[in-house]
């Protein structure tokens, strides 16, 4: 498996690293995968859960209590509550959030998937965010994961950035090139 040196750097990603392996022996990267979005979407939608993983003052015993019981509420796998359990234990959940990441990162470069985000001055429809996945991906030479926003500030055009690549046709950059011209 080929995973990125500056993911396994990080002490976030040596944790992820360690928990694709196990899921890859285990065939269940899938079901681990879906746990850690359902217990990201929990960590962002809930003011006390997040206080339950980063609160220092929480003892060891309490933080693993705290997450048994959401593992069981959101009726995650038994290696991902297994995982939460060593974080605990170790005091690491206040890095979950980028274990959740460095974990999603992997997996899709496991697959083959590059992730992008297509910034537009306006919402752009189904059938363009469609398109323009189908030319990435073709331009890549892999399946591109599509995120979509909006910044009113670009004027026109659109902005991609995949990984550290970025393409940008935006008008309020194609202003401001003109501008600096016309000041030469």
């Amino acid at each position: 498996m080929d995973i990125s040196a500056g993911i396994q750097a990080s002490l976030a990603g040596r944790y992820a690293s360690a928990l694709f392996e196990l899921a890859s022996e285990n065939g269940s990267v899938t079901a681990v995968e879906k746990d850690l979005e359902s217990l990201g979407e929990a960590l962002s939608a809930s003011d006390d859960l997040r206080a339950a993983t980063t609160n220092p003052q929480l003892s060891r015993t309490d933080q693993a209590s705290a997450v048994a019981a959401i593992a069981d509420h959101l009726s995650l796998a038994p290696l991902t509550t297994s995982f939460l359990g060593v974080l605990a234990g170790n005091r690491r959940l206040a890095k979950l959030p980028d274990m959740i990441a460095a974990f999603k990162a992997i997996a899709a470069a496991q697959r083959g998937e590059v992730t992008a985000t297509v910034t537009s001055a306006h919402p752009l429809s189904d059938d363009q965010i469609a398109t323009l996945k189908t030319k990435l991906t073709a331009r890549q030479g892999r399946t591109v994961m599509l995120t979509a926003d909006v910044d009113p500030d670009l004027l026109g055009g659109l902005v991609v950035t995949i990984g550290s690549e970025r393409i940008d046709a935006s008008i309020r950059t194609r202003l401001n090139s003109l501008s600096q011209a016309m000041k030469a």
